[in-house]
């Protein structure tokens, strides 16, 4: 998982990944700074919370990050093409549906 998050961190450092155009509507809406979304996966706590390696879609994973204020991100990113991560969305993830950002909280 460290290589994957090496390289989530090295594609922002240089700027080879986009959003999508979902990732871009979710952002906007939830009033997320271009630049947060980059110190969230630039963040010495960025870390994979599920991998999906298989998906039929191609390799994604849901990742956690914080930005300089400690505010948590999630990001689906995915990392189908070699030279370029795809942000496929990004959200603050509700303290009611996560334990410590990091579990999903059973729904009723």
């Amino acid at each position: 998982m460290n290589q994957l998050v090496n390289r989530i961190q090295e594609s922002v450092r240089v700027a080879r990944y986009r959003l999508s155009n979902h990732a871009e509507f979710e952002r906007e809406a939830e009033r997320i700074p271009i630049h947060e979304i980059e110190e969230a996966l630039s963040s010495p706590q960025c870390e994979i919370l599920e991998d999906y390696p298989n998906d039929p879609r191609g390799h994604s994973a849901l990742v956690l990050g914080f930005t300089s204020e400690g505010q948590p991100i999630h990001a689906v990113l995915g990392f189908r093409q070699e030279s370029i991560i795809v942000v496929i969305t990004v959200y603050r993830p509700e303290p009611d549906k996560w334990i410590d950002w990091r579990i999903r909280r059973r729904q009723p």
